[in-house]
């Protein structure tokens, strides 16, 4: 089992990301894509052990102005989340010599893996698993984002935060919060990339959602089609750490099997 942390340039600014497992031409990737507010530590010991639960290799890195990488402008353009995307994304993969992966995005990174698998991929894309991701801005996800405003400005989440992000943690933070809050971003909607997933696709959100609502998954599996649907009780916005038992035993299933077919 190989473990790496390295860092590589992308689209001109500097990215820090690990490398677990075996190398891209043994075996599959699983690419995971943080959060709003994360980065590669935020994901502990997860994709470690997915990566060798499932025999894949495992490529965890952090977005700009996250973790460890380079700063971005600020604020952020409203589809950022589409440069994300199509630029950023496809430039890594082929960066790192990854010839097959299955995309595991939680939150901005569920909506930034759908926009990918829903275009056309430079490399062959096996799967999709998502985690709490927006294909469409809900008034309650704007509330929620309010709140956590407050808790950063007034409470403990700036410390509880900036041991992660260091010298990134206002760019971190104004950087997801501000452009949520953004006037216009209630308009931001990425329906239209759904029907373009011709994978097999996972998705997983908690009941308890406070960044949002079941809807979010509705509206994917209509689109989608042959989507696989777990909704988790007593679980709010982090799966694949409040119900991390079954979370795991679900991606790990449905990886052995896409990755076998």
């Amino acid at each position: 089992m190989m473990s790496k942390n390295e860092s590589l340039i992308v689209d001109g600014k500097r990215h820090e990301f690990v490398w677990h497992g075996p190398s891209p031409e043994e075996a599959p990737t699983l690419v995971f894509l943080h959060e709003g507010l994360g980065c590669v530590t935020m994901w502990r010991d997860f994709p470690a052990r997915l990566s060798a639960a499932t025999g894949c290799s495992a490529l965890v890195y952090s977005r700009s102005g996250y973790g460890r990488s380079d700063p971005c402008a600020l604020p952020r353009p409203i589809h950022f989340m589409h440069h994300e995307g199509q630029k950023i994304l496809p430039e890594l993969i082929k960066l790192t010599g990854i010839r097959q992966c299955i995309l595991v995005g939680h939150s901005d990174g569920g909506s930034i893996a759908i926009i990918y698998a829903g275009n056309k991929t430079a490399i062959p894309l096996l799967g999709l698993i998502t985690e709490s991701a927006h294909v469409f801005c809900e008034e309650k996800t704007v509330q929620s984002i309010r709140r956590t405003r407050e808790m950063f400005k007034n409470g403990n989440l700036r410390s509880k935060l900036q041991k992660y992000h260091g010298d990134n943690i206002d760019c971190a933070f104004w950087g997801w919060n501000d452009v949520w809050l953004d006037p216009d971003f209630k308009h931001w909607n990425l329906e239209e990339y759904v029907p373009g997933i011709k994978v097999p696709m996972l998705v997983i959100q908690g009941e308890d959602d406070e960044y949002g609502s079941p809807a979010q998954v509705e509206s994917i599996s209509r689109f989608a089609g042959a989507a696989e649907v777990l909704m988790l009780s007593n679980c709010r916005h982090n799966p694949h750490q409040e119900q991390e038992v079954a979370v795991f035993e679900a991606m790990k299933n449905f990886i052995c099997r896409i990755k076998d077919h």
